[in-house]
C-alpha cells in the first residue's frame, strides 16, 4: 500500500502536519510521498499510482491558496478517486471549514470525491505573532491529533467538516485575495542595510516571484501568493510586504521547546477567538484521550 500527499506549505506549518501523517502512515507499512507543490507542475505524480491520495495547504482568507486551484486544474481526469484534505490555519473558526469548496468544485468535475477533511491550528505567520506558549500548545495538540486522524484515513473513515451559513458566499468574496496579492506582491521591498544577500528568499519562493540581478537589485513579479515564506524566513528581517506590512511576522516559533511558567504572557490578543481556541483544544484532548493517546 502506498500514499501521496500533494502539499503546499508557505512557512512550514502545513508541511509539519504532513510529516506527522507520513510518519504514522509508514509506521503502518504505507510508503508515503510528500510532493511539494510549486508553480512548475510538469512533474506531477499520477494520483492513480497511489492507494491513498491527499492534498494539504494553509488556509488563505478562508480559501485554498491560488496555487492549489492551479493544482486542481492540472490533475488528470479519473473515473473515481477518493481523496483526503489536510489544512492549517492560525485560528479554529468554523468559517475555515469552507476553504476547500472551490478546490473541490474543480476536483469533483475531474472525478475526485472527498472522503475526509481535517483542520489543524498552527501559529500565525501573518496578522500577529502568537506567544511561544501558544505555539507550543498548538504543536503539542497536532502531534497528538495527527497520528489518531491519520489512522482514521488509513481505516477509510469518512470525516467531513461542518459548514456555516453563508460560508460559500464568504469564501467567494474573500477570494479577492488571489488577484489582490498578485498586485501587492509587486510592492515588496527589501531594506538594503539589512539584507545580507543570502538569496534564501529567491531560492525558496514557491512560484519564483523573486529575482535578484547581478547588481543585487530585487525584482518582484506578479505571481505572489502571499505565503510570506520570504519575509518570515528572512534571517535579518529585511522585508516589507506591501500594504500588509503591519501584519508581517518574522522568524520561526520555538514550538519544540518548553516554555517556563515564569515567562510573562503579553496582555494583547488574549481576547482573540478565545472561546474557539478553548473548544479546539478541549476537542483535541477528548479525542486523543478516548483513543488512549
Amino acid at each position: 500500500m502506498n500514499a501521496i500527499i500533494y502539499v503546499f506549505s508557505g512557512t512550514g506549518n502545513t508541511k509539519k502536519i504532513c510529516t506527522l501523517y507520513k510518519d504514522e502512515f509508514e509506521k503502518h507499512g504505507v510508503e508515503t510521498t510528500l510532493y511539494a507543490v510549486r508553480s512548475d507542475m510538469s512533474d506531477l505524480p499520477n494520483p492513480m499510482d497511489f492507494d491513498l491520495v491527499g492534498f494539504a495547504y494553509p488556509i488563505h482568507a478562508f480559501n485554498a491558496p491560488k496555487i492549489m486551484l492551479k493544482l486542481a486544474k492540472a490533475m488528470p481526469k479519473v473515473a473515481k478517486k477518493e481523496i483526503f484534505i489536510l489544512k492549517s490555519s492560525g485560528e479554529p473558526l468554523k468559517v475555515n471549514n469552507v476553504s476547500s469548496l472551490k478546490f473541490m468544485s474543480i476536483m469533483k468535475k475531474k472525478g475526485y470525491a472527498l472522503k475526509s477533511e481535517y483542520h489543524y491550528v498552527m501559529p500565525y505567520d501573518m496578522i500577529f505573532r502568537h506567544t511561544d506558549r501558544e505555539a507550543v500548545r498548538m504543536w503539542d495538540a497536532a502531534q497528538k491529533l495527527c497520528p489518531v486522524e491519520a489512522r482514521e484515513v488509513l481505516d477509510g473513515k469518512e470525516h467531513k467538516l461542518s459548514r456555516i451559513f453563508m460560508g460559500r458566499f464568504i469564501a467567494w468574496v474573500l477570494r479577492i485575495e488571489h488577484p489582490a496579492m498578485l498586485v501587492n506582491g509587486r510592492c515588496f521591498k527589501v531594506k538594503k542595510d539589512k539584507c545580507i544577500m543570502c538569496h534564501k528568499c529567491e531560492k525558496n519562493c514557491p512560484v519564483g516571484n523573486i529575482k535578484i540581478d547581478e547588481n543585487g537589485k530585487f525584482h518582484f513579479g506578479g505571481d505572489c501568493l502571499m505565503c510570506t515564506r520570504c519575509s518570515f524566513g528572512c534571517p535579518t528581517d529585511a522585508f516589507s510586504i506591501g500594504i500588509l506590512n503591519a501584519w508581517r511576522i518574522n522568524g520561526a516559533y520555538p514550538m519544540d521547546k518548553p516554555v517556563s511558567d515564569d515567562v510573562p504572557e503579553p496582555k494583547h490578543h488574549h481576547w482573540y477567538c478565545k472561546r474557539a481556541y478553548q473548544r479546539y483544544f478541549e476537542s483535541a484532548e477528548r479525542k486523543t484521550a478516548q483513543l488512549g493517546e
